[in-house]
């Protein structure tokens, strides 16, 4: 009995040992820590879709502010309140009391022509002229609401009070009276302020109502909450915080195809967003509803300022959407629009341009490095970007030598033809991927071998898209992994930014599904994919560190639609992705460890170079029971990062959850 006791136990250490020796392992070579994270690797990227400004970012809340917009083929019994001219998201509540029609003509500029007459008749009915919203107001309690609107009346009495109220209009939250309106146009500025016992509610309208008879004219009616940084027509305060929070280092603006247009007169005409906000026209986005312009360049370059990051400048390059292209001669206006937006963002007091942002509010010149020429150029069919390029590049290049211009053909055809042109140089080039899951595993080492002499790269719009309308824990495994990819070669990848990152989550308001963060008139929240962008943002060294792996486990990809198409055969991926940087200062290591599939990893790491490791790491993990949990609306905080202690050393082993992405966090010396 006392011998089978001891081959047992000898049997049992030796399956312990087998055990340990195979458990997947990692090495990392802290002494080997010689390249450079890029400073701009992780960033912003976003453009006007899924109602990301106008609803979202930007704080103002009046929908259709000039009455611009009119309602398509309303057919309604009897008089209709607006008769054949009904402004959009704008409605009289009784129209028994008044008469309302927009007038297309006599506005108070010729970029805001049209205004609104309300023609009230018995002004003891309280007639109101009501306004949606973005599908509705965030009324908060003890909260001070800034806005304004141009008036005139025919009536020498005229006054008006402007409220919010609930739908139903019985509880109103906050109102005031606009009094001493005249007979010509005249801006009125208001506020209106909520009271203590409010509780917060989007279910609520914006009123005007005429306290007496007359006729009133009425456009440019804004409000706005508290904003970020209490600036003038400034942004949302959630949605900058969250951004702030992933720790970006630059914001590409303004897109996207928002930058093109789907035609000339619609792409982002930088000259008609500066200055004054009631002198702006607005235009149509490519996304199906009109952009006030009201946020615009000087408003972008604001926002990265507030965020901490440096503004990515991306210029129009003569090519639109719908195919619409210029070269040659006629590309020259808008290579001198480029040169002057240039100017517009980095001259001094001694430039026209400079002199102008200067006089718009911000006396300092913004810390541009780079400038990208056009977007997604590849889908230019008629194989003009190649000229355009060439023109702009040698435009921008002989009067602002020392900025980076960014390719937006990436690999291929295109970037041959470019790279032949004499004196033309590509610098970096914009490379774009949206894939599912499945597909980042697959590339998740595809810079590993990446020609060092070649262009650098910048990932300019990337996004695992699972999930709607934000993204889902899976999306968020694919996206590590890949952000362990960028990460690890990040002397070639420079910079990437997930897109898009903004979606509005009412019924309408979304035009792309998986996106970053949610929102609707009150609340924001992040997905998983969010959390694991700060994760990855915020736990970064500035060199990489090697790491060698043994006994990765793989696992079988399932064969989607996407794959049948394109004919790819079934495959095997790892199961775990790893990368990690050192701060060279401090010896602090951030080892990013992302597990893949639904069981524990058990993992033997193993620290070579340093002196000393110290015992105690923070542990931050982004895990989730299922792949499609995600976060929403309602449930914004399932899935977050949860911070703990793990016990290292220079060998230690550490368990992974299932379907997890985990930083430790390392002290070494």
């Amino acid at each position: 009995m006392k011998k089978v006791t001891i081959l047992s136990l000898a049997l049992i250490l030796s399956v312990g040992a087998n055990a340990q020796q195979n458990n997947p392992k990692l090495n990392l070579q802290l002494d080997k820590a010689t390249t450079s994270v890029s400073p701009t690797l992780y960033g912003l990227m976003t453009e006007e879709i899924n109602y990301s400004y106008e609803g979202g970012l930007y704080a103002q809340l009046i929908r259709n502010t000039s009455f611009k917009d009119m309602k398509r083929g309303e057919r309604r019994p009897g008089r209709p309140p607006f008769e054949s001219q009904s402004p959009d998201h704008w409605a009289l509540t009784d129209s028994t009391a008044a008469e309302a029609k927009v007038e297309n003509s006599g506005g108070i500029n010729k970029a805001n022509s049209s205004a609104l007459c309300l023609n009230v008749k018995d002004a003891s009915k309280k007639s109101g002229l009501v306004n949606d919203g973005f599908w509705g107001f965030p009324v908060r309690a003890t909260t001070l609401y800034k806005g304004g609107v141009y008036l005139k009346s025919d009536n020498p009495n005229a006054s008006v009070t402007v409220s919010l109220e609930s739908l139903d209009g019985k509880t109103v939250y906050a109102s005031t009276k606009i009094q001493n309106i005249g007979k010509d146009w005249q801006k009125y500025p208001f506020t209106l302020s909520t009271g203590k016992k409010i509780s917060a509610t989007k279910d609520t309208r914006f009123r005007i109502t005429a306290d007496e008879n007359g006729r009133y004219w009425i456009t440019r009616v804004t409000l706005f909450p508290p904003t970020f940084n209490n600036r003038e027509n400034g942004s949302r305060v959630d949605l900058m915080t969250m951004m702030k929070n992933m720790n970006p280092k630059f914001l590409r603006f303004p897109g996207g195809n928002y930058l093109e247009g789907n035609r000339f007169a619609d792409r982002f005409n930088w000259k008609a967003t500066i200055g004054d906000v009631d002198q702006r026209p607005g235009h149509q986005s490519p996304w199906g509803y009109t952009s006030t312009d009201g946020f615009g360049l000087l408003e972008f370059l604001n926002w990265s300022e507030d965020v901490g990051a440096e503004p990515l400048l991306a210029v129009f390059a003569g090519y639109t959407l719908n195919g619409d292209h210029l070269e040659g001669d006629a590309l020259q206006p808008f290579i001198q629009d480029a040169l002057d937006e240039i100017e517009y963002v980095t001259g001094g007091a001694d430039t026209k341009w400079g002199a102008q942002r200067i006089k718009d509010g911000h006396p300092a010149p913004f810390n541009l490095h780079y400038v990208e020429i056009g977007n997604e150029d590849w889908f230019d069919r008629s194989g003009s970007y190649t000229q355009r390029y060439r023109q702009m590049y040698e435009a921008i290049k002989a009067k602002y030598p020392q900025l980076h211009l960014i390719s937006t053909t990436g690999r291929g055809t295109n970037m041959a033809e470019i790279m032949n042109e004499p004196g033309v140089k590509l610098d970096i080039i914009d490379e774009h991927y949206y894939r599912g899951a499945g597909d980042m595993y697959r590339a998740a080492f595809q810079y590993d071998n990446y020609d060092r002499k070649g262009p650098k790269v910048f990932c300019g719009e990337w996004a695992t898209r699972e999930g709607e309308p934000t993204t889902n824990m899976n999306a968020a495994l694919g996206d590590a992994a890949w952000m362990t990819c960028m990460e690890r070669n990040s002397d070639v990848v420079i910079a990437s930014c997930y897109a898009p990152i903004f979606v509005n989550v009412n019924p309408g308001g979304s035009q792309w599904q998986s996106d970053l963060m949610g929102f609707n008139a009150l609340n924001a929240y992040g997905s998983p994919s969010y959390y694991a962008q700060v994760m990855f943002g915020n736990y970064l060294g500035d060199k990489v560190v090697p790491v060698s792996a043994e006994n990765i486990p793989q696992f079988d990809l399932p064969m989607n639609h996407f794959d049948s198409i394109r004919g790819a055969k079934p495959s095997s991926v790892p199961e775990l992705y790893y990368v990690a940087t050192k701060d060279s200062k401090t010896g602090v290591v951030n080892l990013k460890v992302v597990n893949a599939v639904g069981k524990a990893q058990t993992l033997d790491i193993n620290i070579e170079g340093a002196d000393k490791v110290v015992s105690k790491a923070l542990k931050v993990q982004l895990s989730s029971a299922k792949p499609e949990d995600t976060n929403s609306i309602d449930d914004p905080t399932k899935i977050i990062p949860v911070k703990s202690s793990a016990k290292v050393g220079k060998q230690f082993t550490q368990v992974f959850a299932p379907y997890s992405v985990t930083v430790l966090q390392i002290q070494t010396k």
